[in-house]
């Protein structure tokens, strides 16, 4: 796992529900905690683009449903800032299922965009991402 050059919002909470973006049989993650994130005494962590996350599987297939899975955070509706200025966003919040905790995506297709800041630092998803924004 690589730093990341931009400050991400970190904009999904503990609990909240993202799309999988690759076809590892998952459908919809709920989010149970951020992993390597420093916050304040008592405040619950949120993630945000590129952090890797520890997610229960609520929708998919039956031989994934109610597995505890590791995954990456490759898209977020709240926008957030680059370097250079621009800010993006996404229409949906997507992640990708990863087989274990060193970056080693699951799925062997994605669909739909990456962001550039999770391909940085995951250089596994890099190579199997079709679009990078």
């Amino acid at each position: 796992m690589l730093a990341v050059k931009s400050k991400i919002t970190r904009a999904l909470p503990h609990g909240a529900q993202i799309d999988v973006c690759d076809n590892s049989g998952a459908k919809i993650l709920r989010l149970i905690s951020v992993k390597k994130i420093k916050t304040t005494k008592g405040r619950i962590p949120a993630g945000g683009i590129g952090d890797l996350i520890l997610a229960s599987v609520i929708k998919g297939k039956p031989e994934m449903r109610k597995k505890v899975v590791f995954a990456v955070i490759v898209r977020q509706k709240k926008e957030y800032r680059r370097p250079d200025g621009t800010r993006v966003k996404f229409e949906s919040n997507a992640a990708v299922v990863l087989k274990d905790d060193k970056g080693n995506p699951q799925g062997t297709i994605f669909k739909g965009p990456i962001a550039k800041e999770s391909c940085e630092r995951w250089p596994g998803i890099a190579k199997i991402a079709s679009i990078i924004v």
